[in-house]
């Protein structure tokens, strides 16, 4: 197998579209070509995580956390940020970074966190502005019914038409147009200078941004008349409201602070988790609303406060952002950034040995929280 195939495999069920645009998701290491038939995966790219994978002959590092975030300016052995990328490219390791496409994703980061929670209604806090980039525009023209199988055809090969997992899809209706030929032009009906009526069809297909261009070179080619009408709309977002930023999740049956602690704690699998009850209540106040990101949310917990949320669940925020929340009536607890994410990767495991059973996956024993408790 080869790393397209993996890249392949995680655009099904964690497109890199769903990410952040502040983020640095996909292939950051090597060429689709490479060899991607023995997997590693980790939450960050470490010296001992990436000496782990060279023991391992591992071919592919799948790095939660992407290892290049701001641009590279140069890639030497002078600093570690650097060093990892150049170890990686001298052994013929590729890099692959879901990040947060793998966080807004349905069965994602955060959904795991939830499964710790409790059962409830559960959405995202800000439900992603789903638009596919292949129904990014639709592109609508009129012809006679009997050309419109070639113009199909003709725009199904330049990427038009395609809806999730379905090729060549779009819809005809039909009507009257009329026109009047100028001099010098050539109608496919009737004559120049004379008002003509035609019995024609109503054609769309959707489209990418990137594609619109040749979509429409292929449709003056294959269209019957010398000036087709053409239409071009931009589609609007769809918001989904299981995928996207966060999540929140009422419970079916309320509980104490201190008892969703300890459920979160067993978990994830930690020893601790950090708990600032809200003004004027304690361990023991009850909790029906749940919000909750993975990693550094801090930015999040206000769509959480706004969303009527009794406790919010991060991996990390600063002090004064904890001190703003509780002062609003919301709970906080914080379990480690990476604490509230490495425990998915096990899951990770399962969903991609799925969909690509002849690869070996391992999940890597050198990745660790970088903080020791006294």
């Amino acid at each position: 197998m080869n790393t397209q195939e993996l890249i392949a495999a995680f655009e099904t069920f964690a497109p890199t579209y769903l990410a952040n645009d502040w983020d640095n998701v996909g292939l950051l290491v090597g060429a689709p070509e490479w060899s991607a038939d023995n997997i590693l995966l980790t939450i960050d790219v470490t010296d001992a995580v990436l000496q782990e994978a060279i023991a391992m002959r591992a071919n592919v590092i799948v790095s939660y956390h992407p290892p290049i975030f701001h641009p590279l300016k140069s890639v030497t052995a002078n600093t570690p940020q650097e060093r990892v990328v150049l170890e990686a490219i001298l052994n013929r390791i590729a890099i692959y970074s879901p990040h947060t496409s793998l966080d807004v994703a349905t069965g994602g980061v955060n959904d795991w966190i939830v499964d710790g929670v409790g059962t409830g209604d559960v959405r995202a806090l800000k439900p992603f502005g789903h638009l596919p980039p292949d129904e990014e525009c639709k592109l609508v023209t009129f012809c006679p019914e009997d050309k419109i199988e070639g113009l199909r055809l003709a725009l199904a090969s330049v990427s038009c038409g395609r809806i999730g997992n379905y090729e060549q899809c779009s819809f005809t209706s039909q009507g009257t147009g009329t026109f009047i030929g100028g001099e010098g032009t050539n109608p496919t009906h009737g004559d120049a200078g004379k008002l003509q009526r035609v019995s024609e069809c109503k054609f769309e297909m959707v489209v990418s941004k990137a594609s619109l261009s040749l979509a429409i070179q292929a449709l003056r080619q294959f269209h019957p008349y010398e000036e087709p009408a053409i239409e071009v709309h931009a589609l609007g977002e769809r918001p989904r409201r299981e995928i996207g930023v966060g999540r929140r999740i009422h419970l079916d049956q309320s509980l104490q602070l201190d008892e969703l602690a300890r459920k979160l704690k067993k978990h994830l699998g930690i020893g601790y988790v950090r708990v600032a009850p809200a003004a004027g209540t304690d361990d023991r106040a009850q909790v029906q609303t749940v919000g909750l990101c993975a990693g550094a949310g801090g930015s999040v917990c206000e769509l959480a406060i706004e969303d009527g949320c009794d406790v919010f669940i991060t991996g990390e925020m600063t002090h004064h952002n904890v001190v703003a929340a509780t002062a609003r009536g919301c709970s906080v607890m914080l379990t480690g950034h990476t604490n509230s994410e490495r425990g998915y990767l096990p899951k990770l495991k399962t969903q991609l040995s799925k969909l690509l059973p002849e690869v070996s996956i391992t999940v890597s024993n050198a990745d660790a929280s970088p903080w020791t408790y006294f």
